[in-house]
């Protein structure tokens, strides 16, 4: 156990902000905020910034949801956004940036304006940043450094689209849609079918912002399914029937959004079969982790298929074995998948590619209010609505 200096004022910043969460845990709110925020102030002095900004971030968070005091929470709020500006400038100047660090900074700024209602800075930050991106795209584009490309391309387009500016989004998803091409190409070279189904996959979703719900988009949507289904049949030569199930998944959601319904049933089907056994193989061997996997594998393939109960059913196991937001993320992408192939609605998938990004980067608090918002906006899926909260747990009254 570490020793703890008595005094606060000789303490180190670690040790005041571990005996201040150490307050907060016993209930002592009062103190444990004042050690936290003492911690914050003396990494700030001693230049260690992120630490600082983490705190401050997280003092004033504290505040505002926990203590429902937005008056107190405004000043700890914008100092760590300041401090988050000053660490995104000094990742910048880094011969390799760090695009999970830097994301993460520019997350947190933009949240914090919009949090004390900041809308100036924020619509400022929100446009440098998409420039930082874009500017990063293009300098990885010319390394040939493709997938670094995209991932810089991939959050300028949200930038922008945030910022409601159609001509830079849409030009951005045209250095995607090159970006993804030059992809596409290197993983069908490599025999990566895996691969290659993914970039087609998400490309698809920047030409659907381009073109819309169009030939472009249901050719490019149809080869990912093609690959998936190919990388599927390479897992089962393997013996691999996990992998299996979850690229068959796959390959029955593409052709689905690809408009092929027929096929996409006829590959859940044989799916579901399958998915039954790698899930009773999970639960006989007591690894819960996995089973949970499988049977939310197992709920979207039911879904898919019309069997609304059934997957209802495996998604409400899987949510007891596994509570984690991201489930609940991706059973409500499914929904909007099915329902926006059905309509070929370009505005409902274009919801679910933003969703499916915000998951990706970690950014699960706008994953999941964007898939919710998307949902509420379709009356006809109220009751599968209230089938997935019932699944959930949740109370038809909240």
């Amino acid at each position: 156990m570490r020793k703890l200096a008595l005094i606060p004022e000789m303490a180190s910043p670690e040790d005041l902000e571990h005996m201040g969460f150490e307050k907060l845990e016993g209930g002592e709110i009062k103190e444990g905020l004042k050690l936290i925020l003492r911690a914050a102030k003396k990494y700030e002095d001693e230049k260690k910034l992120e630490d600082a900004a983490r705190l401050y971030y997280y003092f004033g968070y504290f505040f505002l949801n926990r203590l429902g005091k937005p008056e107190m929470a405004r000043k700890p709020l914008l100092k760590s956004a300041s401090l988050y500006i000053k660490l995104i400038e000094a990742e910048l100047d880094r011969f390799e940036v760090d695009m999970v660090r830097l994301n993460e900074f520019c997350s947190k700024t933009l949240s914090v304006f919009a949090t004390v209602g900041d809308e100036r800075n924020l619509k400022k930050y929100a446009k440098y940043f998409a420039e930082i991106y874009e500017d990063l795209g293009k300098a990885y584009m010319d390394n040939d450094e493709v997938e670094n490309a995209i991932r810089a391309y991939e959050d300028a387009f949200r930038y922008y689209k945030a910022l409601g500016d159609p001509d830079s989004t849409k030009r951005i998803a045209d250095s995607l849609i090159t970006a993804y091409g030059r992809l596409t190409e290197e993983k069908v070279a490599a025999n990566d079918s895996a691969g290659a189904a993914e970039a087609f996959y998400r490309l698809s979703f920047y030409l659907l912002e381009i073109f819309g719900y169009d030939t472009h988009y249901v050719e490019i949507m149809d080869t990912a399914a093609r690959n998936y289904e190919k990388a599927s049949k390479v897992s089962y030569s393997q013996g691999d029937l996990d992998g299996t199930t979850t690229h068959l998944l796959n390959a029955q959601y593409a052709y689905m959004l690809a408009g092929n319904s027929s096929r996409a049933k006829l590959i859940g089907i044989n799916n579901i079969r399958m998915a039954y056994q790698v899930v009773g193989s999970y639960q006989r061997a007591g690894d819960d982790r996995n089973t949970a996997r499988k049977l939310l594998e197992l709920a979207q393939a039911l879904l898919a298929v019309g069997k609304y109960k059934e997957a209802f059913k495996a998604y409400h196991e899987a949510v007891r074995l596994d509570s984690r937001i991201d489930n609940r993320i991706i059973m409500r992408a499914a929904l909007l998948k099915i329902y926006g192939a059905e309509k070929r609605s370009a505005g409902i998938l274009s919801a679910v590619g933003d969703v499916e990004y915000y998951l990706e980067r970690g950014n699960r608090e706008r994953a999941i209010e964007l898939a919710d918002g998307t949902l509420r906006a379709v009356p006809e899926l109220e009751s599968l609505i209230k089938m997935l909260h019932e699944a959930e747990g949740i109370s038809v009254e909240e």
